[in-house]
């Protein structure tokens, strides 16, 4: 029993810690300012403006809801706790050990929400799968990534869609751009971006060689306003093809597919997952703005390792995580050490142990 009661005050104070991390008295008055804002006339009028900041409060209510819920829930537990410290009822202090194994599993959940506290970190993501070396195998790896990720976006219950892609000819894909929403999409996501390594025996071969292919993940926290990146119409073509793939009736007989490629840096971004023109054009606009802020992150972060001395080749030699199928069961990322042999229950989509061990990573560095 008094080690249940130790065990109460741990985790109280681990929530009041968190309630500082968190600040709370900052969040009470943004939701306060928020939800003046939405009684003034004519805000609902903006439906993409409104939507957003509706999600915003529901957010900012769901955080403090939830640290308040586990603070009357310790409460609530070390009370009953007290009162039954002369009776030593069995069953019931078996049912008071489960509750509190339970809130110290959602205060450590919290505890790993407030790691995601980057810059963008609350931001929807742009995820882009590219098949590497590898041929065939490496475009039938990439489909099994693409797969793997939608299953983990549908298992946090966020939106995917997929902006473009292109099928590989045999197998798989060669490439993909997927956009995903959900709140701290890219606080996660941005642990998996990096080169993904497959070993196992491949299934186009006849001789039944085990394979070596790689792909690359590339992550973007999708921008809304993105200040300082400014396109000037003159560094810009835009380029309509009739979109392919699946659909609807307008698919392969309207050129309602974009283009958009950005002459100064060469980066090109495509969109034909919408039905009009103009949408496919508004959001590959939108991506490549995104693209274009990582670009210059990238310049900048080139240029500190330079006057540091440092060099870093982006090589397909510099894996972030290997599956490997054959000869043995292993997945691994080679920045944290984390593995597990369960390879399978990876490429299902679970991939919450590695990007915990990954922003703990990040944490502790």
């Amino acid at each position: 029993m008094n080690e249940q009661l130790h065990k109460i005050q741990e985790l109280s104070g681990k929530l009041e810690d968190l309630r500082g991390l968190l600040d709370v008295p900052q969040k009470q008055q943004k939701i306060l300012e928020l939800e003046d804002a939405m009684g003034q006339p004519g805000f609902w009028g903006d439906n993409e403006r409104a939507t957003g900041v509706a999600k915003e409060v529901a957010e900012l209510k769901e955080d403090i809801e939830k640290l308040e819920s586990m603070e009357q829930g310790l409460e609530d537990v070390a009370a009953v706790l007290r009162m039954e410290e002369e009776e030593h009822d069995t069953s019931l202090l078996a049912d008071i050990d489960r509750q509190v194994t339970d809130l110290a599993k959602q205060v450590e959940a919290l505890e790993f929400v407030v790691l995601l506290s980057g810059e963008h970190d609350e931001a929807d993501v742009i995820m882009a799968l590219h098949a590497g070396a590898g041929g065939v195998d490496a475009m039938d790896w990439t489909g099994m990534l693409r797969r793997m990720y939608l299953r983990y976006f549908e298992s946090r219950g966020w939106k995917a869609e997929i902006v473009d892609e292109s099928r590989g000819q045999e197998a798989g894909v060669k490439s993909a751009v997927i956009r995903v929403h959900g709140r701290h999409a890219y606080g996660y996501l941005k642990a998996e971006a990096g080169v993904h390594r497959l070993v196992r025996i491949s299934p186009f071969d006849g001789e039944k060689m085990r394979h070596t292919s790689f792909a690359l993940v590339e992550v973007l926290p999708e921008l809304d306003d993105v200040g300082e990146i400014e396109l000037r119409d003159e560094d810009i073509r835009i380029d309509t093809f009739m979109a392919g793939g699946h659909g609807g009736q307008s698919v392969n007989t309207t050129y309602s597919a974009v283009r958009v490629v950005h002459e100064p840096t060469g980066i090109t971004v495509k969109c034909q997952n919408e039905r009009s023109q103009t949408q496919n054009k508004e959001t590959a606009l939108k991506i490549l703005k995104s693209k274009l802020h990582q670009y210059e992150q990238a310049k900048l972060e080139e240029e500190k390792q330079a006057l540091r001395g440092e060099f870093s080749e982006a090589a397909w030699g510099n894996q972030a995580r290997s599956y490997v199928l054959h000869p043995y069961k292993m997945a691994k990322d080679h920045r944290t050490e984390h593995e597990t042999q369960d390879v399978e229950k990876v490429l299902d989509g679970d991939l919450d142990d590695f990007i915990e061990a990954y922003l703990k990573s990040l944490k502790a560095s």
